[in-house]
């Protein structure tokens, strides 16, 4: 089976925007959404609930994507970083000085570019931007 599913970019403003968008598209018939992680978005691509249950293929159309790589360009994947790396902070802060430091020296990926490289890795998943 073959859906399309239509994610609307222009709701996307920040990193929060794009999990509400992506629980309204994906997870509307379920009880339970996912949290804020591209773990979780990876996992959910795997399919197996939500909007993705039983389909074979699906045609992830992406209105006003242009809007979306912006919200989630430069500026936004920075702070996403650096909020990684406050004091105190659980996360593997080696892993996000990498990170930043290839973001800054425009080598590294924008968490616009990272949700692109997820969804390369499920070939049964195609984006279609308009």
């Amino acid at each position: 089976m073959v859906i399309q599913i239509a994610i609307e970019g222009n709701a996307i403003n920040d990193i929060a925007s794009f999990y509400e968008e992506i629980n309204r598209v994906f997870m509307s018939g379920e009880s339970w959404r996912i949290g804020p992680s591209l773990d979780a978005f990876n996992d959910l691509l795997f399919g197996g609930y939500g909007a993705l249950q039983g389909a074979q293929l699906a045609e992830l159309v992406w209105h006003n994507i242009d809007h979306s790589r912006q919200a989630l360009g430069y500026e936004t994947t920075r702070v996403y970083y650096l909020e990684k790396l406050r004091p105190g902070s659980p996360y593997n802060k080696k892993l996000f000085e990498e990170k930043l430091t290839a973001l800054e020296s425009g080598r590294g990926e924008t968490y616009f570019d990272s949700i692109l490289s997820i969804i390369a890795e499920h070939p049964s998943i195609r984006v279609i931007s308009h």
